[in-house]
């Protein structure tokens, strides 16, 4: 709303400004937006929400529920669906209300758990992946040894390594406001008000966040697939040169093996590529906006969150993209058949 003074022939425009709690010294700004932007931006977050909730909770019922599914690579892929589920349904639908209003009305208690949580999914599902792609390192490159060394037992060590890790370094980070330290007095000064949920580091913990939750897995796992292409590479040119034994000596079951162990390695491998592209952005501009004054646009870091969001809703795309048994389990899910009797015994695939 503006207002026009021309009592000494000159225009004063006055902006009426909006807060959070407009009775509360001290409140956050609150956004002003036209309704039909708003409107945009809720439908387009909760379209994103119900893909990321719905896509992950198909992986977590066809993975449970088919027994040919219950493999380490797969128990590895269930556990991240759930963690990507839970992203979904807990921390998006209340993120949105933020970015949309730009106020937090759940109490600071709620707004620590809110912060702890994202940032303890996030950096779970790196480790998810990074272990994923061990697992997919044993699987191609010591391929008799793989059966004893990725067994449930490692699955699940790997499984609570992913979760107990990232809970302990996120909870204990924000509750101990140890993201923080070195900058309180800043954040005090200029970043703390009433109705706001920002997420704060200072140089030191974004420094060391962004490394320990992103670059260095993301460079451990880049540097493990590139090792299993090279691997790949050199078993494929030794299976092309050996057609003809296969084919005299019946060696086309090893062969179908190494195949679809090399294919998992690749589908992962975009798996992995995925959350890289998605999440780098937003891991980049947190480690270095401490360092040159936090100028970059918290409205830029906020649509940066949200394409790292958009990971979580991807990950079934790409399932379900490359993945002829998970298409197939869908088809079962969505046509009741998961009801039949016996049905977690249906074939998906071809051993």
């Amino acid at each position: 709303m503006s207002l026009s003074n021309s009592a000494n022939h000159s225009s004063i425009i006055y902006i009426e400004t909006h807060y959070c709690y407009e009775s509360v010294n001290g409140s956050c700004k609150k956004f002003v937006r036209p309704l039909s932007l708003q409107f945009f931006m809720f439908v387009s977050m909760g379209i994103a929400v119900l893909l990321t909730v719905s896509g992950n909770l198909l992986v977590i019922m066809a993975i449970s529920h088919f027994k040919q599914l219950h493999t380490s690579t797969n128990g590895l892929i269930l556990s991240l669906a759930v963690c990507d589920f839970l992203l979904g349904a807990l921390i998006m639908p209340c993120s949105a209300m933020r970015s949309v209003h730009g106020c937090w009305f759940l109490g600071d208690l709620a707004c620590k758990l809110h912060t702890s949580t994202d940032i303890m999914l996030s950096t779970s599902s790196i480790f998810h992946l990074s272990f994923i792609s061990v697992d997919r390192y044993f699987a191609v490159c010591t391929p008799l040894a793989y059966r004893s060394t990725m067994n449930s037992t490692t699955t699940f060590v790997m499984a609570a390594i992913s979760w107990l890790v990232p809970a302990i370094f996120a909870f204990g980070m924000i509750f101990s406001e140890l993201n923080l330290k070195g900058s309180k007095a800043f954040y005090d000064t200029n970043v703390r008000c009433h109705g706001g949920c920002p997420v704060f580091f200072s140089q030191a913990s974004a420094a060391f966040a962004s490394m320990f939750s992103f670059f260095i897995p993301g460079l451990i796992m880049f540097g493990i697939y590139i090792k299993i292409y090279k691997v790949a590479r050199s078993q494929a040119r030794s299976i092309k040169g050996q057609t003809q034994q296969f084919r005299v000596g019946g060696g086309n079951e090893s062969k179908v093996s190494g195949q679809r162990e090399r294919r998992g390695a690749i589908i992962l491998a975009v798996v992995v590529g995925v959350f890289l592209i998605c999440w780098t952005p937003f891991f980049f501009c947190n480690m270095i906006d401490p360092f040159i004054g936090y100028t970059i646009p918290p409205t830029l870091v906020d649509a940066l969150v949200w394409f790292g969001y958009m990971n979580s809703s991807f990950n079934p795309l790409v399932y379900a993209f490359f993945y002829s048994w998970f298409r197939k389990a869908l088809r079962i899910i969505i046509t009741g058949k998961i009801f039949y009797r016996d049905s977690c015994r249906m074939r998906l695939y071809s051993e």
